[in-house]
């Protein structure tokens, strides 16, 4: 099959988009399982809310974006009249949805399980969750009309470094330290995606290396014993056909007051998102595909707003890599493919059976290495003097990683809320005492941060100075450092930043002066 378009033909499906929809179904594949091993597993959220609204939701974004960039891969093939075009690959944004599970359901389930019970506390962190990924895909697409002159002000390493502080901490430390757990599951799936992705050398058969984790990690799981034959007998019952449902009434029927002190994730995430898709688009244009901006960008936000209003708390995007799928053969085949795919399993409730299969500690070193490379990056495509910048943008994710354990052990063992965490931690733990202030908003601080750092290695002290000024008026207004969104939420610290800008600004006058003395 082919589109012929005054004779030029261009193959709906070429051999390649096979090979290239087993890599992004596996990607995708792996997110499916987290989505229902965290929500379902972990919280234990009722059935009706994760495979009858968050999964269909979830793969109607997913299914929307495949399509739309199938068809402009068609479109720039039949504008230059080319075969090797590949569509830019599209999914389950694996960053922000341990994000989202991470820093905005599941403390908001924790804070009110115990008042509202189980169920309603559910109900209450999905609502809250689909809130935060309109508002996140909102920022994420209009960041298309202007999010280029942003990006142009910012420097590359702070809104790497940002990004990679979650990765290293979120996607990368909290799964990899769980392989120690389970090493006979985990060290066969852990070695093949090291040998594959590290030494790029080739597979048996060609079989990409995430089909041989989840494959073999599975197979180990059961022969020796570490699955539940029980919970897979149990997970037939979540075999229906799950329609699709408008979520977006859900939206209006919460206090949005709740919604407020995540939007300092929400948003940057949406802006990130934005700023990493640019870099992708960059990307796929060396290759040699070079896609209009405008549109591609706004496809990216729509997407992650048409799952938010069916019911997905969880972000899509563009992903990385289009350069490795044309490497493959993949066309634009290959994204309509995983876009069906994801569809039927999510839609027919196949993906509970899924999840009683494989262990989810299979598909933890693909995340390793989603963290790794992540972080990587941030030091590899950045000046290397910036190098130190970046490092010091990575330590509020590191402290809000901390902060989660500690919450999450007083909660588990004290049976508390993470406020009444947090004051027993500011109480026997005096010298961690601010480490809660300093990481909350960790995305926008470190952003700031880096960005100082970035300008002071430079010996740009004016630049430095505005970009310290955020710091001033996001930790004033509780945007920071901060549990709640407010007038003066964050005590003291907007005044001890001013003096921190205060005195770069001096420093700055104090160079000038002295310049302008010497040239006397």
């Amino acid at each position: 099959m082919s589109t012929n378009v005054n004779g030029f033909r261009f193959p709906l499906f070429v051999k390649g988009d096979f090979d290239g929809f087993v890599g992004l179904f596996i990607d995708n594949l792996v997110n499916l399982l987290l989505i229902t091993g965290l929500c379902a597993g972990l919280l234990g959220m009722p059935s009706d809310i994760v495979f009858g609204k968050i999964l269909p939701g979830t793969a109607l974004s997913v299914l929307a974006g495949n399509i739309f960039y199938s068809w402009q891969a068609h479109r720039l093939a039949k504008k230059e009249k080319r075969l090797d075009v590949t569509a830019l690959p599209y999914g389950i944004n694996t960053v922000t949805l341990l994000v989202f599970f991470f820093l905005i359901i599941m403390p908001v389930y924790l804070q009110h399980k115990d008042s509202l019970g189980a169920e309603r506390a559910a109900d209450l962190a999905w609502k809250v969750g689909i809130v935060s990924c309109f508002i996140s895909g909102f920022f994420e697409g209009i960041g298309a009309f202007w999010g280029e002159k942003i990006r142009s002000i910012t420097p590359r390493a702070a809104l790497l470094s940002a990004l990679s502080g979650i990765a290293i901490t979120w996607i990368a430390l909290h799964h990899t330290v769980q392989f120690w757990d389970k090493p006979l599951i985990a060290f066969i799936p852990f070695a093949f995606i090291l040998i594959e992705y590290f030494s790029h050398a080739k597979l048996p058969f060609k079989i990409p290396a995430g089909l041989y984790a989840l494959t073999i990690g599975a197979t180990i799981a059961w022969v020796t014993g570490a699955m539940d034959a029980g919970a897979l007998r149990q997970s037939t019952e979540t075999l229906s056909f799950y329609v699709p449902k408008i979520a977006i009434f859900d939206m209006f029927k919460i206090d949005m007051s709740l919604v407020w002190p995540y939007l300092s994730l929400a948003i940057p995430l949406g802006l990130m998102s934005f700023f990493a898709t640019i870099q992708n688009l960059e990307s796929a244009a060396a290759a040699g595909d070079k896609f209009p901006a405008t549109p591609s960008l706004a496809m990216n936000g729509v997407g992650t707003i048409i799952g938010a209003i069916l019911g997905s708390p969880f972000p899509t995007t563009v992903y990385i890599g289009h350069p490795g799928w044309k490497a493959l053969g993949a066309r634009a085949g290959y994204s309509v493919l995983n876009g069906l795919v994801v569809t039927i399993l999510a839609l027919s409730g196949i993906m509970g059976i899924v999840k009683a299969i494989v262990p989810l500690e299979a598909g933890y070193p693909i995340l390793l290495w989603i963290g790794v490379v992540i972080t990587a990056q941030a030091f590899q495509t950045t000046p290397k003097e910036h190098a130190p910048a970046v490092a010091l943008g990575l330590l509020p994710a590191i402290a809000g990683w901390g902060v989660s354990l500690l919450r999450q052990y007083i909660g588990a063992s004290q049976n508390l809320g993470s406020a009444q965490a947090d004051l027993l931690i500011m109480q026997h733990l005096p010298a961690l005492k601010s480490i809660i202030a300093f990481q909350e908003g960790a995305l926008f601080s470190s952003m700031f941060f880096t960005a100082v750092a970035v300008y002071l290695i430079e010996k740009d002290f004016l630049k430095a100075f505005w970009w310290s000024l955020p710091l001033v008026v996001c930790s004033y207004f509780g945007f920071i450092n901060s549990t709640s969104v407010g007038i003066g939420m964050a005590g003291k610290l907007p005044a001890g930043y001013l003096l921190f800008s205060g005195t770069i600004l001096a420093i700055y006058m104090y160079n000038r002066f002295s310049k302008s003395n010497s040239n006397c």
